[in-house]
């Protein structure tokens, strides 16, 4: 099933679901998604026999609701401040080779040395698929902001002013809420645009963490449940309605080097991130983004994101921050 929340005029939520293929229905007496997942946590119920027990209203037309930009991302938090974008890179098959290259330069003045990024890729496909009850291997992890930073389906994805770049990168996101208990529970997966700073990162991995503190996106639909094994989709680049750039993307565990419940174990493991009524979009990586093809993006690109199974593509606008000055005070 594919859950998707709309903004009315009057600022009220409606949630949509509907299956693949099909016409969707707003959720009888739903609020948001938020409110859903919660009741189904603290209740020990599954969040697709909440849903069930509301019922289904009148049909929505979620063309036309895109089309006038009243998507919301397919879950929010009351307080933005308690809705955490977090990610792990370097756990697809393939992704280090384009993580290597933007360091090539790194490992040549080190007599070709194994970069860092090699190493941590290595240590994934080793120990990152353990055994049932086993811990694996950690992965790289990154924090790119709260609440905040989640721009809109649709809407444009704003890199600061003094970046030096703005790329796409197409990813699956898992999101989860913690219940009452501190325990956290997955809702399902969506398409997302896990937009960071290349440039910036190329220019010496310890930037890794500076590249990421950048606005994501994802949705428009949350696919409730297990994903598949195998996931097959197109990440495009559109400039003045032309494709300057397409290439299909993979995800799914078939194709990772990491299982997601090492991934989500290495994350939850922090008292941090389970407090209780929080909500996570943890971004679970690429092996496919338009710069490692030497794309450079421009203010106007759009970006398409999409994948089977995952309902609507995902698509939003580069644009460019004005510059601001800011200043520190003294108390």
């Amino acid at each position: 099933m594919l859950i998707s929340q709309i903004l009315n005029e009057d600022g009220s939520i409606t949630v949509a679901v509907r299956e693949e293929g099909e016409g969707a229905h707003a959720v009888r007496g739903a609020d948001s998604l938020y409110h859903l997942a919660l009741e189904a946590a603290n209740s020990g119920r599954g969040l697709l026999d909440v849903i069930h027990s509301r019922g289904l209203a009148g049909p929505v037309d979620l063309q036309t609701v895109y089309a006038t930009q009243r998507f919301l991302p397919p879950i929010t938090h009351p307080d933005p401040a308690h809705l955490h974008l977090t990610g792990t890179g370097l756990t697809h098959l393939g992704s280090a080779a384009t993580r290597d290259a933007m360091h090539a330069a790194a490992a040549q003045q080190a007599e070709k040395a194994e970069t860092d990024s090699m190493k941590m890729f290595r240590m994934g496909i080793e120990g990152g698929k353990p055994a049932l009850g086993d811990t694996g291997v950690q992965p790289e992890w990154f924090y790119k902001g709260n609440g905040l930073q989640l721009a809109l389906p649709g809407a444009d994805l704003v890199s600061p002013s003094f970046a030096l770049d703005g790329g796409e990168e197409p990813e699956l996101a898992g999101v989860y809420v913690i219940a009452d208990n501190g325990q956290p529970f997955r809702l399902g997966f969506a398409v997302a645009n896990e937009f960071s700073d290349h440039v910036t990162e190329r220019i010496n991995y310890l930037y890794l963490a500076h590249s990421k503190l950048r606005p994501a996106s994802f949705g428009p639909e949350l696919r409730i449940g297990t994903p598949p094994e195998d996931v097959r989709g197109t990440s495009r680049i559109l400039r003045d309605g032309a494709v300057v750039w397409e290439k299909p993307f993979v995800s799914g565990e078939a194709n990772m080097s990491h299982s997601f419940a090492n991934l989500e174990h290495h994350h939850f493991k922090y008292g941090l991130f389970r407090a209780p009524g929080d909500v996570h979009v943890h971004m679970f990586g690429t092996a496919t983004l338009s710069f490692g093809d030497g794309i450079r993006t421009e203010p106007g690109d759009i970006f398409e994101i999409a994948a089977e199974g995952f309902g609507l593509p995902l698509s939003n606008r580069l644009a460019v921050a004005e510059r601001e000055e800011v200043t520190i005070g003294v108390l």
